[in-house]
């Protein structure tokens, strides 16, 4: 961001001597006042209308822009004092957060007159300079001037009420706010990021707050803000900072801004930063990552991190790899006890390999000012159709019929690997065990992710999710230094291959449920994506009768295969399925689909919780997501039966459900705020909107749901 700015003086001057390029803003300069008397003060107003699309910038551009600035020419006894900025829009795009002016606004500026000014007139001159943007920016000028009378009486002027207007628009003095700033993480060696909460008292009830940094050259305050609380008797935001040069910041000085409907309010905050937080604060208990309610140390968080990555070996979502991994073992009980060792640790390798991938993938998206959360690759279309016609691949190997051999091609190689015992074969389990673990949430493991993704610190991120790779790792690794203990698995038979086609059908139901969830993404268009993988089965059948099996006609067998592939891909995934352009939905968690007879769900809001408890309602909130195998067998088993129907109806409960399937902004900072990383996130609010709301476990049980709704009544 620092680079942007210092190149954009570089980039206006290249611009500047293209005349008449700026025509899209207007600047006009009106005075409060027509006439006034020595010694007083007149607020001048420089003007400016943009055309609609364009925008020009506040004082603090953000990521990108230029501040206007007024270059003042004033006769003698005139002083001109600093720029009074009525409060920006934000502009969250998809890489870059800037602090725009749209339509119209107005820069006050104080002119001091001096008491020994003779009478007469005084012309008031000055050159507005600003950059305004579309898709594309262009710097603008304009010579402004007006007339002041000085004289015994004052007058004030026809444009003195718009001027009273953009007056009461600036920013109040956030004193009565009684504004915090806390440090929320250390300052760790090396680590240029850290990040502060800001918390406040509003005067009155309000629906959305944000936080706008005024600029600085030592450091830069990212655009994305997450709101720690629900209530707005204190609210409190998380904001992250970076450091550009010296020390960390003594200070933070910005706007504090409220909106209600059309209503909007400003506060000027300049506050010294406390020390990190270490005692409780009217926010702290959505500040600070909690499990239960205790606040999480990173020994605690990487202990939760092994045990939920042990227990994903035994989600649903793994254990498809798991029996192969059974497999393998039983193939290697007879093996040197080196090679048993090795093969052991190139399979936690692949784990690691692929945990530590997913870690810099999360840093990276936050370093960039995005958001993140487990299992969030899920939520792209174009990973689930690769990884869809992946599992179909492996489903085929498994079934037979294509295998690997020396030399042969990419695709039966990618299908095959799994059913592997060889290095080759352990890497890949380790990297596939991962990838299909991600849509799962194991107990425990929530807790330490969401530790984890409210860190600014890389190494303190990669730290759990390598921790959380070797908990799912451990056990076969374990049994490969105990070649002793694979004595009890039956020998190898004939049985293996039947074992070995029969593991080919929970891959194909895992390739039919990543098919499923396409769906959300392409609709109908989804079907393309069925008859392609018809295509790839024909093309894997080709290869292993005619090219691996066969002894005749191999070369026009290998033209076939590949036509098919080819052609399938390009007619097909990209002509017909057009795979790289999902279609429109909703992105804002209110996606509902209600069953006949089962609970009348209710799209999430923060402004649902607040109005049901406003009525003395309690509020069960289920997030969930359709690729979320956890939060499906909760629905299925804890959710969604009569039991709890009845009790909901029973105590009047608001049941609201969000849905994280594509990942929307508002759910992950939910998430964060409750320290999870991802989905399932149970809450239970009890009717006193003072009681903190119930978190349930990521597993769940009849008697956990019904327990907890009966303490919420």
């Amino acid at each position: 961001m620092r680079i942007l700015r210092s190149l954009m003086p570089v980039m206006l001057l290249s611009l500047a001597a293209l005349p008449g390029l700026a025509a899209h803003t207007e600047a006009r300069l009106f005075l409060e006042a027509d006439e006034a008397r020595p010694g007083e003060t007149v607020i001048a107003g420089i003007e400016l209308k943009m055309d609609v699309g364009w925008h020009t910038y506040w004082k603090n551009p953000g990521a990108s822009g230029m501040p206007t600035s007024i270059k003042w020419t004033l006769p003698a006894g005139l002083t001109a004092g600093e720029i009074q900025w009525p409060p920006p829009e934000k502009l969250p795009e998809e890489d870059l957060t800037t602090y725009i002016y749209q339509g119209e606004t107005m820069l006050l500026v104080p002119l001091k007159l001096a008491a020994e000014l003779k009478p007469g007139k005084l012309e008031i001159r000055a050159k507005v300079s600003w950059l305004e943007c579309e898709v594309m920016c262009l710097p603008g000028d304009s010579d402004v001037s007006a007339v002041l009378e000085i004289g015994v009486t004052r007058k004030e002027s026809r444009n003195s009420n718009l001027i009273t207007a953009w007056q009461k628009r600036l920013p109040q003095s956030a004193d009565q706010l009684s504004p915090l700033v806390q440090w929320d993480s250390p300052a760790l060696p090396g680590s240029n990021s850290r990040a502060f909460i800001i918390q406040w008292t509003p005067p009155h009830p309000f629906a959305e707050a944000d936080f706008f940094p005024y600029a600085d050259d030592a450091f830069e305050i990212e655009g994305p803000t997450e709101r720690l609380t629900l209530e707005t008797k204190v609210v409190a935001l998380r904001k992250k900072l970076k450091k550009l040069s010296g020390d960390w910041p003594a200070e933070i000085s910005g706007l504090i801004l409220q909106k209600e409907g059309d209503a909007r309010e400003s506060f000027e905050v300049k506050q010294k930063l406390a020390p990190l937080i270490g005692t409780k604060s009217p926010a702290s208990e959505a500040i600070r990552p909690t499990a239960g309610g205790v606040a999480l140390s990173f020994w605690k968080a990487a202990l939760y991190a092994f045990i939920g990555g042990l227990i994903l070996n035994i989600m649903p979502c793994v254990l498809p790899v798991i029996a192969l991994k059974i497999l393998g073992f039983v193939n290697q009980a007879r093996d040197h006890p080196a090679r048993i060792r090795k093969l052991g640790l190139i399979y936690a390798l692949g784990v690691l390999t692929s945990f530590l991938s997913l870690a810099l993938l999360v840093v990276a998206l936050q370093a960039a000012g995005k958001t993140a959360g487990w299992g969030m690759q899920f939520g792209n279309p174009q990973f689930l159709v690769g990884l869809t016609i992946l599992m179909t691949l492996v489903a085929l190997n498994l079934f037979g019929l294509f295998e690997i051999v020396p030399g042969s091609g990419v695709m039966d190689a990618a299908g095959n690997l799994a059913s592997k015992e060889g290095t080759a074969g352990a890497f890949f389990n380790g990297v596939l065990a991962t990838i299909l673990a991600t849509p799962c949430t194991a107990p425990f493991l929530g807790v330490a992710l969401g530790f984890a993704f409210a860190q600014t610190s890389a190494l303190l991120i990669i730290a759990i999710f390598l921790v959380a790779g070797a908990g799912l790792a451990s056990p076969y690794v374990l049994l490969s230094w105990k070649p002793a203990w694979l004595k009890f698995l039956p020998k190898p038979g004939l049985w293996m291959e039947h074992f070995k086609v029969s593991m080919g059908f929970p891959m194909l139901a895992t390739a039919v449920w990543l098919f499923s969830l396409t769906l959300v993404h392409y609709g109908a268009r989804t079907w393309w994506l069925a008859l392609f993988l018809v295509i790839v089965a024909l093309a894997a059948w080709v290869f292993g009768t005619f090219i691996q099996r066969g002894t005749r006609n191999r070369v026009l067998a290998g033209i076939v295969a590949v036509s098919l592939l080819a052609g399938g891909f390009l007619c097909v995934v990209e002509g017909q399925l057009n795979w790289r352009h999902p279609e429109g939905g909703s992105s804002s968690g209110t996606s509902i689909k209600n069953n006949p007879g089962g609970i009348a769900w209710e799209p999430w809001s923060l402004e649902a919780i607040a109005k049901a408890q406003a009525e003395n309602r309690p509020v069960f909130v289920d997030f969930t997501a359709d690729w979320c195998l956890t939060c499906q067998a909760n629905k299925k088993f804890a959710i969604e039966i009569p039991s709890v129907r009845a009790r909901l109806k029973e105590i009047n409960a608001l049941p609201l459900l969000g849905d994280y399937t594509r990942l929307p902004k508002d759910i992950t900072a939910e998430l964060r705020k409750f320290g999870r990383a991802g989905v399932p996130l149970v809450l239970v609010y009890p009717r006193d909107p003072k009681a903190e709301p119930i978190v349930l476990p990521e597993a769940l049980t009849p008697g956990i749901v019904l327990e907890a709704l009966g303490k919420a009544r």
